[in-house]
Formats: C-alpha cells, sequence, structure tokens
C-alpha cells in the first residue's frame, strides 16, 4: 500500500500515469465513447464502475496538467444539432475538479470538434473506459511537468 494514493486508482493506471511523458495525453472516456476502437494503439483501462468525475479528480492528484499549453483539458464540443437541447452540467464539475488542482481551473479547459476529438484521442497513450452514463462527458488531458 501506498501513502497519499487514492484507492480509485488501480496498479495498472498508477504504472500508465508513471510511463507517460511530458506532452503525452489521456483520454477520460464516457460509456458511450468507442475506447476500444479508439484505442486500438493505446493502453485502454477499464473501469467501468466509476465515473468520470471521480477518477478525474483522484487523477489530478498525482497528474499535473501542461503549463505550456493553454487548455491542457479538453472536451468534446456539442454536435450543432444538439446546442440548446442538451446539457452538459458535468462540465462545471469537471472546471471545480481542475480548480482544485490547477491554478487555471475553468480557464484550462478547452473543447474541439467531436470528429477532432476522435482523432486525437487515437494518439493517446491511454484510453480510460468509464461506466460514466452523462453524454459528451469525455475529457483529454495533457501531462505536464513537475
Amino acid at each position: 500500500m501506498l501513502k497519499g494514493i487514492p484507492k480509485i486508482l488501480p496498479p495498472e493506471l498508477l504504472k500508465v500515469l508513471c510511463e507517460m511523458g511530458h506532452s503525452d495525453r489521456l483520454c477520460i472516456a464516457d460509456g458511450n465513447f468507442p475506447s476500444e476502437s479508439m484505442g486500438k494503439d493505446a493502453i485502454v483501462i477499464r473501469m467501468d464502475g466509476h465515473g468520470v468525475p471521480e477518477i478525474l479528480d483522484a487523477i489530478l492528484t498525482v497528474f499535473p496538467l501542461d503549463t505550456y499549453v493553454e487548455k491542457p483539458a479538453i472536451l468534446m464540443q456539442l454536435m450543432d444539432r444538439d446546442v440548446g437541447r442538451v446539457e452538459t452540467p458535468i462540465w462545471d464539475e469537471y472546471a471545480n475538479i481542475i480548480s482544485k488542482h490547477d491554478e487555471r481551473g475553468k480557464d484550462a479547459l478547452g473543447n474541439i470538434d467531436r470528429f477532432d476529438f476522435y482523432e486525437e484521442a487515437k494518439k493517446c497513450y491511454c484510453i480510460i473506459a468509464t461506466g460514466e452514463s452523462a453524454i459528451y462527458a469525455n475529457i483529454m488531458l495533457q501531462k505536464g511537468v513537475i
């Protein structure tokens, strides 16, 4: 056992987070995200029994966000047909969680088009598949330095 490590982080994920270098990215994916097909060239870690917010909070206790980029945390923006129809309160949760761990707070969050998000996810070092049921709940994090 280790002190100070959130219990939700399995050994496999801790190993991956240690292996990642500056500018490597990971994607914490909601339950609808095609994690296995997007992660053909990545390490896919299944955490189906957990939601994204609790995983994000735990990861950010040990994972520095990149300070050399303006937006080291990226969300999948709403499709045009969902604007005004779909609510994303989980994004506010993410902003609050990031604010606990990074002085930029919500300013560290950006978003990109859905299909651009998919292309970027294919380049991630790791994709964490969660059981998150909120839609548009995917988030990519870019690792910084300590």
